[in-house]
């Protein structure tokens, strides 16, 4: 199994494997962090997110490499919405999304989806099974990363399904660490997904 993730690191520079290494610990360090709701997730997840992006970029990966930048901006926009000052607990303003940010989602997904598919044929980029899988993983993530920033319990839903989606595609295209990663990621968010929906039950009990 673990050939499976690593056999692609025998001939990899030194520095790009410290770098994988690096992403890799800090990037299931913010999760951590997001699932007990503090602020620091995003600082920490945004070193990660921002050698990703250059990684991706050294790999040829443009969808990925859009969605980990998107990821860096995101991760600015959450720190200083996490930041804000309230009147009231962190925990408790851990939400479920209405149906104007349900219909706010399904919007950013679409958008997402033909964005990155954009980009590929801009820079007339050879489109693979893979490359699709990518655009639709990209499209989870962006939506997944908009509702965490506010909070929302359904971010969980949608990072875990686009983890599982991912994965396999890491592990193909011979990014072993990240795959190895976004396997830590699925656990991870199953987990932070169950302690949310339980500060929520408990808030709306206390209410």
């Amino acid at each position: 199994m673990m050939d499976f993730f690593f056999n692609a690191y025998k001939d990899a520079s030194m520095s790009r494997v410290f770098l994988e290494a690096v992403v890799f610990l800090l990037g299931i360090w913010s999760v951590w962090l997001v699932k007990k709701v503090n602020v620091w997730a995003y600082p920490t997840g945004l070193i990660a997110t921002v050698i990703t992006t250059y990684l991706l970029y050294e790999a040829g990966y443009l969808g990925d490499m859009m969605l980990n930048a998107y990821f860096s901006i995101m991760s600015i926009y959450g720190w200083y919405h996490w930041s804000k000052k309230r009147p009231i607990a962190v925990n408790q303003q851990i939400s479920r999304t209405d149906l104007r940010e349900k219909i706010i989602g399904i919007l950013l997904f679409l958008l997402t989806i033909f964005v990155v598919f954009a980009v590929y044929k801009t820079f007339d980029y050879p489109m693979h099974l893979d490359n699709y899988v990518d655009i639709c993983s990209a499209g989870l993530f962006f939506t997944a990363m908009w509702y965490m920033a506010h909070k929302k319990i359904e971010n969980w839903t949608l990072w875990i399904i686009g983890d599982l989606v991912v994965v396999p595609l890491y592990a193909y295209r011979g990014l072993g660490m990240l795959a190895l990663q976004y396997l830590i990621f699925t656990i991870l968010a199953v987990w932070a997904y169950c302690t949310w929906r339980k500060i929520l039950s408990n808030n709306i009990l206390s209410s």
